[in-house]
């Protein structure tokens, strides 16, 4: 299990403009504490403890904002609609579109995000991935977030599940979690509107025994979206999530058994 985007520290060079109330609802907040209790089934879990906004994990490393960048983009620079967006491996953008900057950032600014957060949170899951393929000859992974409890006015399911049209889990694993979700009462849709991200992309090969499930998770299940602060309803979410792992851990050893 991974959570890239729930950290919650901000580097003292991040030198963003909007205010740290407004900068927080960039992030997937306290879904690392959500599955929290992974390693109690025997998941494996990482959490990245940076602040999404700063530099973004589900962003290819070359993804990078011509509009935000001081000078011409580096020549190994590949950008993307998402970055045109505002929304590249340095965010841009938040929001309703406010700027996060009240300047352009240097290119070497990006490469030490890069160097100090990016490429280690991704050598880190890239190692934890390996060892259980290599241990195993499989590996299940939940890459997990949450989403906007409404789009353009228009209330969104609990969960969405994404595998990139099934190009990164096996159609058993992908409709196991869902089946398990709404076994449990929620709402779930399958590649919408979210297909899957960098992270999945990357890792998600399942011709090869490589599972990589994106999940996001209505924030309105468990938190005040606005205020950034968690409800009522968080403890009997944090249980619910460590009861999909537990569940998601069985049908793992089922698999292998086979």
């Amino acid at each position: 299990v991974d959570s890239p985007h729930s950290g919650r520290h901000y580097p003292a060079d991040f030198g963003h403009a909007l205010p740290f109330s407004v900068m927080r609802r960039a992030e997937d907040a306290w879904v690392d504490e959500l599955f929290g209790d992974a390693a109690r089934f025997g998941a494996s879990f990482l959490a990245a403890e940076f602040a999404r906004a700063y530099v973004d994990p589900n962003r290819h490393e070359h993804d990078m904002d011509a509009d935000l960048v001081d000078g011409p983009l580096p020549a190994h620079a590949r950008p993307t609609y998402r970055s045109e967006w505002g929304l590249g491996v340095v965010r841009r953008l938040l929001g309703a579109r406010e700027p996060i900057y009240d300047r352009p950032l240097t290119v070497d600014e990006i490469h030490r995000r890069l160097d100090a957060y990016h490429r280690p949170y991704h050598e880190t899951l890239g190692r934890m991935l390996d060892g259980a393929h290599r241990r195993a000859g499989c590996v299940y992974h939940l890459n997990v977030h949450s989403m906007l409890s409404k789009s353009r006015g228009r209330p969104r399911p609990d969960f969405v599940l994404s595998d990139r049209d099934g190009e990164t889990s096996g159609p058993a694993f992908t409709g196991f979690v869902r089946a398990t979700l709404e076994r449990m009462g929620y709402s779930v849709a399958i590649n919408d509107p979210f297909k899957g991200a960098e992270i999945v992309k990357r890792y998600g090969q399942p011709a090869d025994g490589r599972h990589s499930l994106q999940i996001e998770i209505r924030r309105g299940l468990y938190m005040d979206e606005r205020a950034v602060e968690k409800s009522d309803g968080f403890e009997a979410l944090r249980s619910t999530m460590g009861a999909l792992v537990e569940e998601v851990a069985g049908f793992a050893r089922k698999g292998l058994a086979r």
